[in-house]
């Protein structure tokens, strides 16, 4: 990894970390979903950033991928167990964090998947087998009477790419692929208190580009086009709605799902509607790890 490369994802930890930092403090009973996702994308923009992906916030027994849309008015209420996720890129070289923001009464739930992701942070070294990550993961999440999700998993980052190889289990699933000195990779436990399975369910308010297919509808084409602008990393139809009505946003990925252009990510509930929480941190693989999205309370 060059020097330009690791600066590029050294600032892009720096300021994702500071984003989820801001997006944390502002999670509170009674404020809108929508509200600090907002913020959180500002603040990115702010301070110099790239959104790697839209700012995404999941309650209770959805893992992930719930990011609200341009007309919804979900409050954060008691009790909630709420999940952030927050990306940003540098010159394409992306940093990935989320925490779990307790509403309620929840903390082993919380420390469980913090306290794993830490712990998982404590072995890595170039050659590590990731079933080696997935097993610390498991030990920790389990030690709490409580189960890693085991079909949602960690990854690594590249270049314009939020989710590369290799993938980072959050259990031992025996997979002997060695990290590789100056691999940049996402190590993302999630625990749950129900069977640790999730599933997509529910409209999809997030999406990427995968082809560039020709469209027929001028109302999809003017999509199109500013989905190109993405540079193939994710959006979400809160952003298209800055500069088109919602009914033409909603025809014009209609028509861009159906040729096959675009992908949607639903959001991720548990299967058995289990409370599940989150942790995620980044980091450039070494003999001395350097965790490019390290705050000062982890």
């Amino acid at each position: 990894m060059d020097k330009e490369i690791q600066d590029s994802f050294l600032k892009a930890g720096r300021i994702a970390a500071e984003a989820l930092a801001y997006g944390q403090k502002k999670i509170k009973v009674g404020v809108s979903l929508r509200e600090v996702c907002d913020a959180v994308e500002q603040k990115i923009i702010a301070l110099g950033g790239g959104i790697a992906f839209p700012a995404q916030t999941s309650l209770n027994h959805v893992a992930a991928h719930n990011c609200p849309g341009p007309e919804d008015e979900t409050v954060y209420q008691e009790g909630d167990v709420v999940k952030l996720d927050v990306g940003v890129h540098i010159q394409g070289y992306v940093a990935d964090n989320a925490c779990t923001v307790n509403l309620g009464s929840h903390d082993d739930l919380v420390k469980a998947s913090r306290d794993a992701v830490n712990a998982a942070i404590r072995i890595l070294q170039p050659g590590l087998p990731v079933c080696a990550i997935g097993k610390v993961v498991e030990e920790i999440i389990t030690s709490y009477d409580l189960e890693p999700i085991r079909n949602l998993c960690g990854h690594g980052l590249g270049q314009f790419k939020v989710h590369t190889s290799p993938t980072i289990p959050n259990y031992d699933n025996g997979d002997p692929t060695p990290l590789k000195e100056d691999q940049a990779i996402a190590i993302e436990p999630f625990a749950s208190t129900g069977g640790g399975m999730i599933y997509e369910s529910g409209e999809a308010t997030v999406f990427m580009q995968t082809n560039h297919r020709p469209l027929r509808s001028p109302i999809a084409r003017n999509i199109q086009k500013e989905i190109d602008q993405y540079q193939g990393l994710p959006f979400t139809t809160r952003w298209l709605t800055q500069k088109f009505n919602l009914g033409n946003v909603k025809l014009g990925l209609m028509e861009l799902k159906k040729i096959g252009n675009i992908r949607e990510y639903p959001p991720l509930p548990e299967k058995n509607k289990g409370l599940v929480s989150q942790a995620e941190h980044s980091i450039i693989v070494r003999d001395k790890p350097i965790v490019i999205t390290k705050r000062d309370e982890d």
